[in-house]
């Protein structure tokens, strides 16, 4: 889709309010560092063709390595990563440079694993990330699967051939976890801490990424494409970081980080911002300004009317009633430790105890024998996540976000 403005220039004046990357410090001081991880090795990357994927690999390629072997289930995401690395000038491109079209849970990766490892980086990117994702038993299902026990099998097929870096991507909805997303990432986390003792394994929580692709910022563009209205809630609030900030923390987390610690970024409370107001600053920045609707039909009908030249856009606004929302997101939990001082922009949470690989195996094995029954019911699954994850709340409010605009 066309965007008639720049994007990254209006995320860093208008949404991080931050006209240079967060991390830029971090990645200048480690700069040496990191090419000597970098330069040279074979770099395996799952979930490439996301945003915070592709931003990863663009930070990674400054760094030349031997060979890149990006994975990700869509194809359309694969053929556009291709495209924009290759029409992009000055542009690095490995020598063995492979994009393949597989699930990281189906039959066919670990044919890839047996005939291409060992890989000296792989960053695992491959997840499903949407609060929406768990509406009933059959996503909730997928999501677990997806999330838990395709990231187990990914590490099983490394122990014989381990990565000198192995990196998982977090979120912020890990810590506190309000939602069976969150609560997944949290047990995922679990599960690497359960390998530090024989792969050196790591990851990071993120905050908000801007625009990136499925996100509600990335949908007011898809609605103001297509002249519908823009809605958002009013007052749920999160931090945010560029795509590139995003790829930069991912970077020095999976290059930098001991085993089984997790990066974050430190962010200000000040920069929390509602999705209403990002709404807002978007129209003020193409001219328009937002024109409040009372409900959902009146936006649709105004939208359907709308023409190029009027100076007011409808939006509708409202509070949030759908599960699993919080209205701030936090990056740590009360009883987590962190390490404040190591880095000017990143704080670190240390391990929280001392890896456990056997009693992980014994919780994967009752995940699948509950996974493996005929019908699980989504009560079922929420159950087995709390036990395993105490920290998770479930509140239930009866309304879904597709029940949303």
């Amino acid at each position: 889709m066309w965007i008639p403005f720049e994007l990254d220039r209006f995320i860093g004046q208008q949404v991080t309010c931050r006209p240079t990357s967060l991390f830029q410090g971090e990645m200048d001081d480690h700069a040496l560092l990191l090419a000597e991880r970098i330069r040279g090795r074979r770099v395996l990357v799952t979930g490439g063709a996301g945003t915070i994927g592709r931003a990863f690999i663009r930070a990674l390629l400054r760094f030349r390595p031997a060979a890149l072997v990006v994975v990700d289930r869509s194809e359309n995401g694969l053929a556009e990563l291709v495209r924009d690395l290759r029409s992009t000038a000055g542009q690095y491109i490995p020598p063995l440079f492979c994009l393949l079209p597989l699930d990281v849970g189906g039959p066919v990766f670990p044919k890839l694993l047996a005939r291409s490892a060992p890989f000296g980086i792989v960053a695992h990117f491959a997840a499903y990330k949407h609060v929406r994702s768990a509406k009933d038993a059959f996503s909730t299902e997928a999501l677990l699967r997806n999330n838990v026990l395709a990231t187990h099998r990914l590490l099983e097929g490394l122990l014989d051939r381990p990565p000198q870096h192995f990196f998982a991507v977090s979120t912020d909805k890990a810590a506190q976890p309000a939602n069976a997303m969150g609560a997944s990432k949290r047990l995922m986390e679990d599960l690497l801490l359960a390998y530090a003792g024989k792969l050196n394994v790591c990851s990071a929580r993120f905050a908000n990424v801007a625009f990136s692709q499925g996100s509600l910022p990335d949908a007011f563009l898809q609605r103001l494409a297509l002249r519908q209205p823009l809605s958002a809630p009013r007052d749920v609030r999160r931090y945010f970081l560029s795509p590139r900030e995003a790829g930069q923390l991912c970077l020095l987390s999976c290059l930098l980080a001991a085993p089984g610690e997790r990066f974050f970024p430190k962010l200000e409370r000040k920069s929390l911002l509602s999705f209403a107001t990002l709404a807002e600053r978007l129209l003020a920045h193409l001219g328009l300004e937002a024109r409040p609707c009372a409900t959902e039909e009146e936006a649709r009908q105004l939208a359907a009317r709308w023409q190029p030249g009027q100076k007011t856009y409808p939006v509708y606004f409202f509070d949030s009633d759908t599960e699993g929302e919080k209205a701030e997101e936090v990056f740590r939990g009360p009883a987590e430790k962190v390490e404040w001082e190591r880095f000017a922009h990143i704080g670190v949470l240390p391990p929280p105890g001392e890896p456990d690989y056997a009693g992980m195996q014994g919780c994967i094995q009752r995940l699948e024998a509950l996974l493996d029954r005929p019908n699980p019911r989504k009560e079922e699954l929420l159950e087995a996540l709390q036990e395993r994850v105490p920290a998770f709340t479930h509140r239930v409010r009866g309304r879904q976000l597709d029940e949303r605009m």
